[in-house]
């Protein structure tokens, strides 16, 4: 099975969003992946409902969000009534992560945990088995741009151990890197959140892009 490739809403002209949406859709994205800050769990503020009902509305590909926000279970139901595929949750931001998870599942949407950087896997062992997919956080969740961290290999080493028991994607986010990309997918990680590293800015076509990063 190819990669699945989530470009980072985050990072796309929002004085073009539609044209972006289209560009990013025609190009193959799989799953249009959407941040959502609350400028508390994380230091910054993004993705308002507006941008992310843009999003949705003109793409009949995934969207997912990212919702790094606290108390994200009083708030899951405005996503899904705004068309949201998939809701990814940190486990430090919720009382009742299963009861969450569980609802999210009861509305006939895909659920997610994010892993963050400093999270241990073995916490989160009891809900993975409500979880369809896996967001693995390679850098400090809350801003684009920045380094890779390393030490977080061994983490997704364990998480990828227990995928056959759990039967969930792993989506790897942050600074996605072609060799990343390249190495991670040879290691079986499902999917990765293009952003800076791989995908915006990068001087050439969304579909130059998107081809050879299916490639990869």
């Amino acid at each position: 099975m190819s990669k699945l490739l989530c470009p980072s809403m985050m990072c796309a002209d929002f004085g073009n969003l539609k044209k972006e949406v289209a560009e990013l859709d025609l190009a193959g994205a799989d799953i249009f992946h959407c941040d959502v800050m609350d400028g508390s769990f994380v230091p910054n503020i993004a993705m308002g409902m507006m941008a992310i009902k843009a999003v949705r509305r003109n793409t009949d590909k995934m969207v997912d969000c990212h919702l790094m926000i606290e108390n994200p279970g009083s708030k899951i139901d405005w996503f899904i009534n705004a068309g949201i595929d998939l809701l990814y949750i940190h486990p430090e931001s919720e009382r009742y992560v299963s009861k969450t998870l569980a609802y999210i599942k009861s509305r006939g949407r895909l659920a997610g945990l994010a892993i963050n950087p400093d999270t241990n896997p073995l916490t989160v062992t009891e809900v993975l088995n409500l979880c369809d997919y896996l967001l693995v956080m390679t850098v400090n969740p809350g801003f684009a741009g920045q380094a890779f961290l390393t030490a977080v290999k061994e983490k997704i080493k364990v998480l990828l151990d227990m995928k056959e028991n759990y039967h969930y994607k792993i989506i790897i986010d942050g600074a996605c890197s072609p060799q990343i990309i390249t190495e991670l997918s040879k290691m079986g990680c499902d999917g990765f959140v293009l952003g800076t590293s791989a995908l915006f800015d990068q001087g050439k076509s969304y579909q130059e892009l998107m081809k050879e990063l299916k490639k990869l």
